[in-house]
């Protein structure tokens, strides 16, 4: 029988490659440090490349799946290389980048989840995560240092990353997962928030925090989610308040925006009252902030009055969206003559013709003001705007709201409204649509005249609530203005439908 072969010895594996510190100072010049920042430039130059190259192609996926794979290979290659300092500095800057390219997914999942795996074992997202726990797992030496500073910037890009990659990929949010994520990212703001508050010097955080909550919050509104959205627009609110920093006059647009924005969830919930006593309420507070602005030595600026002027307006114009029609109601059980006035009797007469142009009156100060009070009091969540049908069958007094406001909306289109009050006539601009300006620039700039963005609106709610009169009327507005813009503005501007 022969010999079998005998086995080779097995050759001793390699050593490690020595560390970046092993040649001195983590720094530039250092040859790991190097070679480290050849491959990482290589391998964002794949992805720039795919984001140069357009339109999705064969070309664009190969340069996409190779500076992923070189990513990857980079991180697991050098951690052993690198001090956990240097490494988890170079996460995020990386993260960032990819962030700017709109590479969320990956700047995610192999930048900033990497840096948070470094620092903690718990995820951001773990069900039931109180304060304490939330602090402990992410802030375990506290705030002042600058490893606190690179965790809120990872927290805050953590949170960018997962909502557009939900955008991209779910914008409808028709996935149950998709809007599990919005709430998750909404439950970890408030997380950060309700941490972040008791200290001024983060006020910044609380303020970022109330700008992604609000615009998660305005996304899933559009998809008749008030009702779970309004704790959370709520808590937004409550912040601000209790911040004092962020009580300052410099903050108060954006408080006025917050304000509005619940006052919408109730009446999106069909809980009216309330939005028209959470919108007296951000009233209160608007005229707390200008008493002390007055009580100072020097008088208040243009700017300043702008200010409150549009958070006045805002509130002014959620008051109006149930007091026009509340004290109308006809009380249950109690019989009253109905009495409907012809209003084509009364259009030519001046201002105020009719109950709700008196409470407009009594609200505002100018044409363009009026129009957006006309546009929230018209304005209903559940309503369908390619299915026109009256407002309420059984309340013909809230018929009767609805005709006096587009009634007075298509007078405003003509020309009429203020510039027509009394004897007097104000000069109005040929054309009252403009597409210069927005509805709140014209407001405080005390215009009479209408963006064309609130006009078109306007148009879509006289066509859904059936008011073919102030829907003609409308379209004839509309339609000179599209000819006195030789049609650019319709074919290369895109209506927008916030006129806030």
């Amino acid at each position: 029988m022969a010999d079998l072969p005998k086995p080779r010895a097995r050759s001793p594996p390699l050593p490690p490659p020595p560390p970046a510190i092993f040649y001195g100072p983590v720094e530039p010049g250092n040859p790991v440090v190097e070679n480290f920042e050849r491959d990482l430039r290589a391998c964002l130059s794949f992805l720039r490349r795919k984001w140069d190259a357009g339109e999705a192609s064969a070309s664009q996926q190969e340069l996409h799946r190779r500076g992923v794979t070189a990513l990857f290979n980079i991180w697991n290659k050098y951690k052993p290389r690198f001090p956990d300092w240097y490494y988890n500095e170079k996460l995020v800057e990386v993260g960032d980048q990819l962030v700017e390219m709109k590479e969320y997914k990956l700047a995610l999942s192999h930048c900033y989840e990497r840096y948070l795996q470094q620092i903690s074992s718990v995820s951001a997202d773990t069900p039931g995560l109180d304060v304490q726990q939330f602090r402990a797992s992410f802030f375990p030496t506290g705030f002042r240092d600058q490893s606190a500073a690179r965790m809120f910037h990872v927290l805050q890009l953590r949170s960018t990353c997962l909502y557009k990659m939900v955008c991209d990929n779910d914008f409808e949010l028709l996935n149950q997962e998709s809007m599990k994520t919005c709430f998750r990212i909404l439950t970890t703001w408030q997380l950060i928030m309700q941490m972040t508050l008791p200290h001024e010097h983060l006020c910044w955080l609380v303020y970022n925090g109330t700008i992604h909550i609000y615009t998660i919050c305005r996304h899933l509104m559009t998809i008749g989610q008030s009702a779970k959205v309004l704790e959370y627009l709520l808590w937004a609110c409550v912040c601000m308040e209790s911040s004092v920093p962020l009580l300052a006059l410099h903050y108060l647009t954006w408080r006025a925006t917050l304000y509005a924005a619940v006052c919408q969830c109730y009446y999106d919930c069909q809980c009216d009252i309330y939005g028209e006593i959470f919108a007296r309420r951000g009233l209160m507070k608007i005229d707390e902030l200008k008493q002390i602005e007055t009580m100072s030595s020097s008088p208040l600026s243009v700017e300043t009055k702008k200010k409150f002027k549009e958070a006045t307006v805002k509130m002014a114009a959620m008051i109006f969206k149930r007091s026009a029609f509340e004290p109308r109601r006809r009380p249950k059980g109690l019989f009253r003559p109905r009495i409907k006035a012809n209003l084509r009797d009364t259009q030519h007469l001046p201002w105020p013709r009719t109950i709700t142009e008196r409470l407009l009156m009594e609200i505002s100060d100018c044409n363009s003001s009026f129009f957006l009070a006309i546009l929230e009091a018209l304005f209903d969540k559940n309503r369908r705007t390619l299915v026109p049908s009256p407002p309420v069958p059984d309340e013909l007094e809230v018929r009767d709201v609805i005709s006096e406001l587009c009634f007075a909306a298509t007078d405003i289109l003509d020309g009429g409204g203020l510039s027509t009050q009394g004897n007097t006539t104000v000069e109005v601009p040929s054309g009252v649509i403009t597409a210069s300006s927005t509805l709140m620039q014209l407001i405080l700039a005390g215009k009479n005249s209408i963006s064309a963005d609130a006009a078109w609106r306007f148009l879509k709610m006289a066509f859904s609530y059936e008011e073919w009169d102030a829907f003609d009327h409308a379209t004839l507005a509309f339609y000179s203005f599209l000819q006195s813009q030789n049609k650019k503005y319709g074919r290369k501007q895109k209506l927008n439908s916030k006129y806030f």
